[in-house]
């Protein structure tokens, strides 16, 4: 009987052991989530999750409400624990994640299980449901108002919207089409602000460039309602609007990392994590919205250019005197503040009989807080072809002052071209007069040189079979030519048609000139190349001057000539993708590529459903 009981109690203490490995194993491999079941807004509380291994990774929290707000953490605590009981040794670890939060709304929230891979097993925790009542008294508020100077607070300290917040300004509320305005996000902070990310949305009725700011960020002191705030202007943008009416600029979100400083640290648990004793916290910061009230410029004179802003103008040959055939350049240049690069080729008016070739233009602007600043270079090449003295008039501009709030019409001087006899290699004759020139191969012919054919007496062509078959060839090829030109004639007096045939030739020859360009690596005389050809296009299309078109009269008038809503919608999104393309960021190639398609392929479709609504008809 001795021997049954001790097998029995053996037995049992066996299972009992066996059963506590497993309790241990159990509780070694779970997630116990912590934190109180009621708080009041506006008060601090933990939220802790416990480990009961030092085998863990990849531990992810769960879900956080908006609502309730994490002032810090995680934190991590690890504990480690040995006991010995009748000389058996036995050790335990545990490790802790420590969030601090702030109930901001009231009402019953739901934080989700948190996971982890523990002892190579993933996890899950218990969900935490807090119900949020009542309004804190005398805690985080409190202390708030007694840090009214900048600096770095103790973690788990709230970050409150009159701590932390941008303000969004604009020198102008009221401006003109392509008049340009500035935009400035500045930040106020009363805590230590370590980085702040936010990036400006893609605005389609802007033509926007970043203003260059040091990447070192310079703050400085300022007192808003009583208190000091650090403060530094974040980012800059000029724009310029590209349509009329009210513009709005959406709020945007920026988020912003803060560091606190963890009084409550161990050192030793410091020194071994580390060295660390500060945190970081993420804060969302909201910038307001603003609106801009663009208004369309007057009637258009004929001869704008298109500027708007402050200009002037001056042109000046490198020489004032050449010998005939021999090239002169005449420098234009246009200077100012306004929207430069948007601005027409000026014209020169060269006397009939120079031969003039593209001009080649240099840009020298910059990007400012007024706007684009500087000059555009335009070098005409002509070449003279007959001595005499000319007259080249003055060069004129006319574009929209901004601050006369008027049109305004600005003169080069104009300036005298002697040209001398060319050199004994010219070709082309020397004459003391334009009458001369006029005369050139009209009663002047040269003596016939070289060898002669000779006939025999009453040997005529006249009369004969040759002469016959010559005359009826002659007269068949009269007639179709009569007709073929007679309907050219025609065609030709019809202004409007022969733009609109010649409108896709003339931007295919400008595209494949983009496209030289674009292989070159120079962007901005790629994207000037590229919305010429597609303003060009719809200016010649619908038989309007560029000048004259607008966003919204190229929707109507398609639409008139039964073009789809897609196609328009198409040919808008490609004067947009172009206009913000050429001051766009990052891969040059990439951006100038993804333009040109979206150029070409607009221009494609257009064209194709006007040839379809065409053939209908």
């Amino acid at each position: 009987m001795r021997t049954i009981a001790w097998r029995c109690m053996l037995c049992m203490s066996f299972f009992i052991l066996h059963s506590s490995f497993f309790i241990d194993n159990m509780s070694a491999q779970s997630i116990k989530g912590s934190a109180p079941a009621q708080v009041a807004a506006g008060e601090q509380f933990r939220l802790t999750y416990t480990i009961n291994s030092d085998d863990v990774e990849g531990f992810r929290a769960g879900h956080i409400p908006d609502e309730l707000e994490v002032l810090m953490g995680p934190s991590t605590s690890r504990q480690s624990s040995f006991q010995m009981i009748n000389g058996r040794t036995s050790s335990s670890s545990s490790i802790t994640y420590t969030y601090i939060l702030s109930a901001t709304t009231n009402g019953t929230f739901t934080i989700s299980p948190a996971s982890a891979t523990v002892a190579g097993k993933r996890v899950t925790s218990n969900a935490i449901s807090i119900k949020v009542s009542g309004q804190a008294q005398g805690n985080g508020q409190g202390h708030l108002q007694q840090q009214t100077s900048p600096g770095m607070r103790s973690a788990g300290t709230p970050i409150s919207g009159s701590d932390l917040f941008i303000k969004v300004s604009a020198n102008k509320s009221r401006v003109h089409e392509q008049e340009p305005v500035l935009l400035t996000y500045k930040v106020y902070t009363q805590v230590e602000l370590t980085s702040l990310n936010g990036k400006m949305p893609d605005l389609k009725s802007f033509y926007s460039q970043e203003i260059p700011l040091p990447q070192q960020k310079r703050f400085t002191v300022e007192n808003v309602n009583g208190r000091p705030y650090r403060t530094v202007t974040w980012s800059q943008y000029v724009m310029f609007p590209q349509m009329t009416g009210k513009l709005e600029i959406p709020p945007l979100t920026f988020e912003g990392v803060v560091a606190q400083v963890n009084r409550n640290i161990d050192p030793f648990e410091a020194f071994f994590n580390g060295g660390s004793g500060y945190v970081e916290v993420k804060k969302q910061i909201k910038a307001p919205g603003l609106s801009i009230q663009v208004d369309p410029l007057p009637e258009r004179p004929a001869d704008f250019s298109g500027g708007v802003g402050q200009f002037t103008i001056t042109a000046q040959p490198d020489k004032t005197e050449v010998n005939a055939n021999d090239p002169v350049t005449i420098r234009v240049t246009i200077s100012g503040n306004g929207n430069l690069k948007l601005i027409k080729e000026p014209q020169v008016k060269f006397p009939a009989d120079f031969d003039k070739y593209d001009a080649k233009l240099t840009d020298k602007t910059r990007l400012t807080t007024n706007g684009i600043e500087g000059s555009m270079i335009y070098d005409i090449l002509a070449v003279p072809r007959h001595q005499g003295t000319y007259e080249i008039p003055p060069v004129e501009l006319t574009y929209y002052d901004t601050q006369a709030n008027a049109y305004k019409t600005v003169k080069s001087e104009g300036f005298t071209l002697t040209v001398n006899k060319g050199n004994g290699d010219s070709k082309v004759s020397d004459f003391t007069n334009q009458h001369d020139v006029d005369e050139l191969n009209k009663d002047i012919r040269y003596i016939k040189t070289g060898d002669t054919t000779l006939r025999a007496v009453g040997d005529y062509f006249f009369g004969s079979v040759g002469y016959w078959i010559a005359l009826a060839v002659l007269a068949l090829t009269f007639i179709t030519l009569l007709v073929v030109f007679r309907q050219r004639a025609i065609d030709n007096a019809n202004i409007s048609k022969m733009r609109g045939k010649r409108a896709n030739k003339v931007a295919t020859k400008r595209l494949k000139t983009a496209s030289k360009l674009m292989k070159s690596n120079k962007p901005a005389e790629f994207y000037d190349e590229v919305l010429r050809a597609l303003w060009g296009y719809v200016g010649d299309k619908l038989n309007i001057p560029v000048e004259q078109l607008s966003r919204e009269n190229i929707s109507q008038l398609l639409a008139e000539r039964h073009v789809g809503e897609d196609t328009i919608s198409r040919f808008i999104g490609a004067l947009d993708e172009c206009e913000f393309e050429r001051y766009a960021p990052g891969d040059a190639k990439g951006n100038m590529d993804k333009t040109y398609n979206a150029a070409s392929t607009a221009i494609e479709q257009i064209e194709e459903t006007m040839k379809k609504v065409k053939k209908v008809k």
